[in-house]
């Protein structure tokens, strides 16, 4: 229990030296540390893990703390080389499980001018027709009140208000 406390007021200090080394290897190349055990075990072996060596290796580091020689190798390996400055971190390699990773936007210029020039048209077209459609505007912009509608009343159109108010 007390070293929950520790970890609550201290999350950057880790008892384990091992899995001091797998986290900050993980936070050089901004992945978890588990996938970086995943990117360790391919980098060993040459294959992803089975969903049953997952399993395993899951409990193993999660619970028990049980950091393998390969993976300790494949994150002093990551840290040397960022700390020789010859280290890529958003390499495509380093996030091979993230699904949803992108480095470039294949026509990502087109199809914001595209956009940007659909919105614009819409923008001043409908500005446009407001313009137009009213037969005396008094403004470019919502609310569309015409000029006949804002002159003063006749005595006439005062009385016959003033009716209507009292009746209803």
């Amino acid at each position: 229990m007390l070293g929950l406390f520790k970890t609550l007021l201290r999350p950057d200090l880790e008892e384990d030296p091992e899995r001091t080394i797998i986290a900050t290897a993980a936070n050089i190349i901004q992945v978890g540390e588990f996938q970086l055990l995943q990117l360790a075990y391919h980098s060993w072996y040459g294959e992803d893990m089975t969903p049953a060596q997952s399993d395993v290796m899951f409990r193993a580091y999660m619970l028990r703390g049980d950091v393998p020689s390969w993976a300790r190798h494949y994150a002093r390996h990551i840290i040397s080389s960022s700390d020789k400055g010859q280290l890529d971190e958003n390499s495509p390699d380093y996030h091979r499980y993230d699904h949803d990773y992108v480095t470039d936007v294949p026509k990502g210029v087109r199809h914001f001018c595209l956009v940007s020039m659909v919105l614009a048209g819409v923008l001043v077209g409908g500005l446009l027709i407001g313009h137009v459609s009213g037969s005396s505007p008094t403004s470019v912009l919502p609310p569309y009140f015409e000029a006949d509608e804002l002159l003063p009343a006749t005595e006439t159109e005062k009385a016959g208000r003033l009716r209507n108010m009292v009746v209803e």
